[in-house]
């Protein structure tokens, strides 16, 4: 389908879909100039196989064929980045040489499970995750030199280790194999670090068009405090609390976020940036808002990314306890937004704005950003 039409296909969509909200017009989604090899992360099973014909085993690498656990071969992808994609390949080819065997789920045998590669947009740095079974790899320093050798742009490898039966891909323990065992990335301005379990957005150009455009709907004038719930590693709340082409960001930020490795990601993040008018807590955001509201506290934007299922009720209800004077939602899934869209308006706020975002072309998938003003 001509890239055109896709995005007015995606609009219809979603015009579709809120159109029970009289008055609001969605806006034009914002799409890419090239949409192609956009995807920073590459992520591959590695399985063998015997092929019959040539009477060898064979490893095959690439994407799981959809509803199944069987792997589909594939050496390019016109989404995936041409460089991650390349050094897929050289892993399957070193694997034999240097006697790695690819896992066997059923089986629960064999050692590689997954590499995963991610790319710096704006930095070009390079982090191969190598997840296996078992912590002990006499491999591993071999296989990461070669690896550098074959690919320059390779600035760190880590060996991420899953002793798990599950279709999680990544364990809870890593050791660095070569380089500092995280990458640095630019983003709207700021510099982000990024570990090979840190949240990142897989399509970097647009999550600058989706930040800039959250960031512009606060509304921001310098004197604010906003809360980032979700905040992951902290990237949309850090890049309101610096602002954008020179605008003023925000006062004071506060990022909520359960997850303890992220928070520590996030604090890191603010530093290296210089943002000293940010704090972080590891803590669930509904619990968070609930006791700042008891307390008397108060902020005057929240910016919300949940995960596709969208905010929990007691989420939404504690938003509108604390009520700030904006929410500003950015949601992977505009059908659990609208949910969540008209309990906010039954709760005192008002939809007033509708962005789509394509995120993922060629796909069926749009982002969406909503913003919900206070009434009275």
């Amino acid at each position: 389908m001509p890239y055109a039409r896709q995005l007015a296909r995606k609009r219809e969509a979603v015009a579709r879909l809120f159109a029970e909200f009289d008055g609001l017009e969605v806006a034009p989604v914002l799409g890419m100039d090239m949409p192609l090899h956009y995807r920073n992360k590459v992520v591959s099973p590695f399985v063998g196989v015997y092929d019959r014909k040539a009477r060898r085993r064979r490893i095959l690498c690439g994407m799981y064929e959809r509803g199944t656990h069987r792997v589909i071969d594939s050496s390019e992808c016109l989404i995936e980045n041409q460089v991650a994609k390349a050094i897929i390949q050289s892993v399957r080819q070193l694997m034999p040489k240097l006697r790695i065997e690819p896992y066997d789920e059923d089986a629960d045998t064999g050692f590689l499970r997954h590499a995963q590669v991610r790319v710096g947009h704006a930095s070009g740095e390079v982090m191969v995750t190598l997840v296996t079974r078992d912590e002990a790899f006499p491999a591993g320093k071999r296989l990461a030199r070669e690896l550098v050798r074959r690919h320059p742009q390779i600035t760190t490898v880590v060996q991420n280790v899953n002793t798990r039966r599950t279709n999680v891909i990544m364990g809870d323990k890593e050791r660095t194999i070569y380089g500092p065992g995280f990458i640095l990335d630019e983003l709207c301005g700021l510099s982000f670090r990024i570990s090979s379990r840190s949240f990142y957005q897989v399509n970097s150009e647009q999550t600058e068009v989706l930040y800039r455009t959250a960031v512009e709907m606060a509304g921001l004038t310098g004197e604010e405090t906003i809360l980032d719930a979700y905040c992951g590693t902290g990237t949309i709340g850090l890049v309101a609390a610096k602002g954008i082409d020179g605008k003023p960001g925000a006062k004071h930020l506060i990022g909520v976020e359960e997850r303890m490795d992220a928070v520590a990601d996030a604090r890191t993040n603010a530093r290296h940036n210089g943002i000293g008018s940010a704090e972080f807590f590891s803590d669930d955001a509904g619990a968070f808002m609930r006791r700042l509201a008891a307390e008397g506290g108060s902020v005057d934007a929240v910016f919300m990314d949940p995960p596709r299922a969208g905010a929990t009720p007691d989420f939404l209800k504690a938003a509108c306890l604390l009520a700030p004077r904006r929410i500003v939602y950015v949601s992977c899934n505009p059908a659990t937004q609208l949910r969540d869209a008209r309990y906010l308006c039954d709760h005192g706020y008002r939809l007033d704005t509708l962005q789509p975002v394509d995120m993922f072309p060629h796909t069926e998938h749009v982002e969406t950003i909503a913003r919900f003003v206070l009434e009275g």
